[in-house]
């Protein structure tokens, strides 16, 4: 074929066909290390449904029971663009969440994450230790700049999702495999037994190949609250006042009193984006919670700022989109009222709802090379995304 098809079924027809001969290599590869493989292939659909999810789980962990390693990749002969993960990296990180992996390496064309881009300032310092992903990740995303699909934004997105979960996650170059081995190493080098105490000595390990290490979170965010993050795609975004935030954080379920605005379309048990925004009044507002010309809603509903809105976590509802928008606001005694009737006095249920680290108050927690982790003093860099456009695509 002279050159890379455009219709899909042509380009799934090619990776069905390429999926065996891959298959073929990593089998030949890891036969010369007696090490049997399995292939696996996921789509989105997989993860999206709770009981598949669990036999995706399922299956992978009785795999590294037997002890065969699984080679996880994209079913491309199957996934559209609606069901596609989006990039290897986003892959590699929920199925590390899945199987509750220790370490996940991100393998890229330079060796570590850099404060700029190394190629374009000599200048440029290598970034050993992440453990603030959230500030560094809004320094990535800031406005007016862009890295090119599959590039080290991908990975620092995958890395926040795999930290979350309780995975150490590392970036290293991929043109040297040895690094991963010498990495580990000295993260957990050999130890010899002391002859008078019996007591295990950490021997000193060489030096590791230059390298990112992404902290993980200090309290994991696991099984159905991480499938709710990460395993569901949002159909729409609820946007909620400051005080519904807290409630939220402090393990309570959303009410439709804390609402304030819909966006999408989206039917029960579907999971939205939760978004804290602001309300400025507009107009003055009326003392007896009355309208007035100034004021139509009588100071009950106020001017919603969504464009300062954070996303804080997702959550699967009780009630459809525009059953929300008729009851946004409303005390949960009024839901009869205005739907005649009420499935539920909560929008979403606390275990329906699962926050981000950093929305519920969960902080990084620094990781020693071995043994306990203990709070370290070094700080994660600022880094713009346009310092580390062109490093890795």
């Amino acid at each position: 074929m002279p050159k890379k098809p455009k219709h899909l079924a042509q380009v799934q027809a090619l990776a069905a066909i390429g999926q065996s001969r891959l298959m073929s290599i990593w089998d030949s590869l890891f036969a010369h290390m007696s090490q049997p493989v399995a292939q696996i292939l996921l789509t989105r659909n997989d993860i999206a449904d709770r009981s598949q999810y669990l036999n995706a789980q399922n299956t992978l962990a009785e795999t590294l029971s037997f002890g065969v390693i699984p080679i996880v990749n994209e079913n491309d002969t199957l996934a559209v663009s609606e069901i596609k993960f989006g990039d290897n990296d986003t892959l590699s990180a929920i199925t590390a969440a899945m199987v509750n992996a220790d370490y996940l390496f991100l393998m890229t064309d330079v060796d570590a994450l850099y404060d700029k881009n190394p190629r374009k300032f000599l200048d440029a310092k290598p970034i050993s230790v992440v453990d603030e992903i959230d500030a560094l990740q809004a320094d990535v995303s800031s406005a007016g700049s862009a890295l090119g699909t599959g590039g080290m934004a991908t990975k620092i997105v995958a890395a926040r999702l795999a930290t979350a979960a309780g995975t150490s996650t590392i970036i290293t170059k991929s043109s040297k495999p040895g690094n991963i081995a010498a990495i580990i190493s000295h993260l957990h080098p050999p130890v010899e037994i002391d002859g008078e105490t019996g007591r295990d000595v950490p021997l000193a390990a060489p030096e590791p190949p230059l390298h990112t290490r992404f902290l993980p979170s200090l309290t994991p965010i696991r099984n159905r609250a991480f499938w709710i993050l990460h395993g569901l795609a949002p159909h729409g975004t609820i946007y909620i006042d400051r005080g519904a935030s807290l409630a939220l954080a402090n393990k309570a379920g959303l009410l439709p009193v804390g609402i304030v605005d819909v966006e999408g379309t989206f039917a029960q048990q579907e999971a939205v984006r939760l978004v804290v925004v602001d309300k400025i009044p507009i107009g003055s507002l009326s003392p007896t919670g009355d309208s007035n010309s100034y004021n139509p809603s009588g100071g009950r509903y106020q001017f919603v700022l969504k464009e300062n809105g954070e996303e804080i976590g997702r959550a699967v509802v009780n009630y459809s989109s525009s059953e929300v928008a008729r009851i946004k606001g409303l005390r949960s005694s009024d839901i009869r009222n205005v739907l005649g009737y009420a499935d539920s006095e909560y929008v979403a249920f606390r275990e329906n709802v699962s926050l981000h680290a950093s929305a519920s108050g969960v902080q990084s927690r620094p990781e020693t090379p071995s043994g306990p982790r203990t709070p370290t003093k070094e700080r994660t860099p600022d880094v713009s995304i346009a310092d580390l456009r062109g490093i890795a695509d």
